[in-house]
């Protein structure tokens, strides 16, 4: 495919590097030269110094050619007009727009982005994709990462496996045999810095990050199963009242009444914004570094502290220094891969990166094929895919144990008029089921295949 991504900077890089890494031809235009000089330097695509909404950088990107433009500058109204050219001009197929305000998505104004008026076809806004995945760990703490698939019908899980973990050094396939009603298959795991999708034979070890398809009515289950029972957080400390953390205390006012929240927020402005429009969350105007003011909020005595700033740094340390002062657990959104693979042996429980999170939403319709879901893992060494089967699938038909399935593809879910099933190997996928996969990365290509319509179809 032919993308061109307007802005180059963390969310931009991250879709450029992975669409990239696939092969497709990739285009970045961004106002800032040093932006676009390290993209060209460490990536194979070109970069052009400009204004992405411009119609002559456009004209330079080659978008009279592009299959997709994906505009993630740091300005929502540069996004949309990028698109609105690249529609109008050169007739771009597929317009995919970073939106931050959510005053632009009011319901009220639902058809400004129809193809009448703005054309693009997929909004991202990141603090709305990050604030519901920080509010799927406050429902579930005892996993690492959860996602939904299948609207809501499944879920992947991320369990932490541990040395007290039960299902330690138990093969896969005896966790079958012991819950036999268990709706849930171990699809993937992450061991010593890579990703492997694990055969029936195959046991879970101490230490494992285990990747898990569950039934979403059996979610608790599967984390009671592997240990993880631990209860929804009642008392929650938020470092950081910024677009995020809005929208993070106000559906928690709306959907968890019980949950008390109290907000530390460094800007006065914006801290007194926060307090006026919010009813029973306790607004705190500091920094989430001053160990008085983390007292005063209670966090010795709280379940969660949820750091959430524009500063990693700041997130870390208020995360580390909560735990000292007796908090039961932390979250900190980290924006700088570098700091991922230290952060549990400095004392923090659990980070949200949202450039994963964007790129997940981008990919999902990049994938060709009947695809209706992805999640990339762990830097995109992984995808969770979501498929729909065709009539001219090769996995429709035959039980799965007489498909030839290569290596590092796992099924998870198969989802046949609405009922969730665990695999095994007398299962038979019918047209129009859809199907949870983990795929490895060198494997994503050959999924795409088994649900792209073939010629013969027509």
């Amino acid at each position: 495919m032919k993308i061109i991504i307007c802005g180059a900077g963390q969310v931009g890089y991250g879709i450029a590097e992975r669409l990239s890494f696939e092969g497709n031809d990739v285009s970045v235009i961004d106002s800032s030269a040093s932006l676009v000089q390290n993209i060209q330097d460490k990536l194979d695509v070109r970069g052009y110094h400009g204004h992405g909404s411009h119609p002559d950088m456009l004209a330079q990107a080659g978008a009279d050619q592009a299959d997709m433009i994906i505009a993630v500058t740091l300005h929502d109204e540069v996004n949309m007009v990028a698109c609105q050219v690249a529609h109008s001009l050169f007739n771009v197929p597929t317009k995919i727009a970073r939106i931050r305000s959510q005053s632009y998505r009011a319901p009220q104004w639902q058809n400004l982005f129809s193809r009448e008026h703005l054309p693009i076809d997929v909004i991202i806004s990141p603090e709305v994709e990050v604030g519901d995945v920080i509010l799927r760990r406050i429902s579930m703490p005892g996993a690492r990462d959860i996602v939904p698939f299948a609207e809501n019908k499944v879920n992947m899980i991320a369990i932490d496996c541990d040395e007290d973990c039960p299902v330690v050094d138990t093969p896969l396939s005896q966790l079958s045999e012991l819950f036999p009603d268990l709706g849930a298959t171990v699809v993937g795991i992450w061991r010593h810095g890579k990703m492997l999708a694990p055969r029936s034979v195959d046991h879970i070890l101490a230490g494992d990050l285990a990747y898990v398809i569950s039934e979403r009515k059996q979610t608790r289950r599967t984390l009671a199963i592997f240990g993880k029972e631990t209860p929804q957080a009642q008392r929650i400390v938020i470092a950081g009242g910024g677009n995020i953390g809005v929208y993070l205390t106000q559906v928690i006012e709306r959907r968890m009444p019980s949950t008390r929240v109290r907000v530390i927020e460094l800007s006065r402005e914006v801290a007194m914004r926060m307090a006026d429009r919010l009813e029973r969350t306790v607004i705190l105007h500091g920094s989430a570094l001053e160990e008085q003011l983390l007292i005063e909020a209670g966090v010795e005595n709280s379940d969660l502290m949820v750091a959430i700033t524009n500063d990693d740094q700041v997130n870390i340390l208020s995360c580390v220094l909560s735990k000292k002062l007796g908090c039961k657990h932390n979250l900190a959104l980290l924006n700088n891969p570098g700091y991922h693979g230290f952060t549990k042996s400095i004392g923090i429980d659990d980070f949200i990166n949202p450039r994963t999170v964007t790129v997940s939403r981008v990919l999902q319709h990049v994938r060709r094929g009947r695809i209706r879901g992805v999640y990339s893992l762990q830097d995109g060494q992984a995808e969770i895919i979501e498929a729909e089967a065709l009539d001219t699938s090769p996995l429709v038909g035959r039980p799965l144990r007489e498909l030839e399935l290569p290596t590092g593809i796992r099924i998870g879910a198969v989802i046949h008029n609405g009922e969730v099933s665990r695999p095994n190997g007398d299962t038979v996928i019918r047209p129009r089921d859809r199907i949870i996969i983990l795929a490895l990365a060198d494997r994503v290509k050959e999924v795409e295949q088994m649900f792209r319509v073939s010629l013969e179809f027509f």
